[in-house]
């Protein structure tokens, strides 16, 4: 069984969590996160702590140390998360100029179709579409 882990708060970083916990503008994981420590600095233990996140009590410990090693800037997520999208500006250009001249009218799979041969980017013709609509 892992040793407790517990940190200690200043009354700064304490009002800080508490705002960042209530604060809409803020996103969910890093509320979690300022609840967490909070939490943890009040006395709570990490399973307990974990059982009231319904996470692994490996991802309450995480959060710890990297308040310990980052402080408030551990709370938020690293930069360069997530997929990178698979298309440019140019492709949706590329695809409004072809547009622009002919005279017929395309759907999103013949649309998706012509994207992957001409520019070998490969959209499944509902992203395709979303993307077009929100360009509109």
């Amino acid at each position: 069984m892992p040793a407790p882990i517990r940190i200690v708060l200043t009354e700064e970083e304490d009002r800080t969590l508490l705002e960042l916990r209530v604060a809409a503008s803020v996103p969910y994981r890093t509320r979690d996160r300022a609840h967490m420590l909070w939490l943890n600095a009040q006395g709570w233990t990490v399973p307990a702590i974990a059982e009231i996140f319904d996470c692994h009590e490996h991802t309450v410990r995480a959060t710890i140390r990297r308040w310990q090693a980052d402080g408030l800037g551990g709370l938020w997520e690293a930069s360069g998360r997530g997929a990178k999208r698979k298309w440019s500006e140019a492709d949706m250009q590329h695809l409004e100029k072809c547009l622009e001249p002919e005279l017929r009218t395309y759907n999103s799979f013949q649309l998706a179709l012509k994207l992957s041969q001409e520019r070998n980017v490969k959209l499944s013709p509902d992203r395709l579409r979303h993307m077009l609509q929100k360009r509109a």
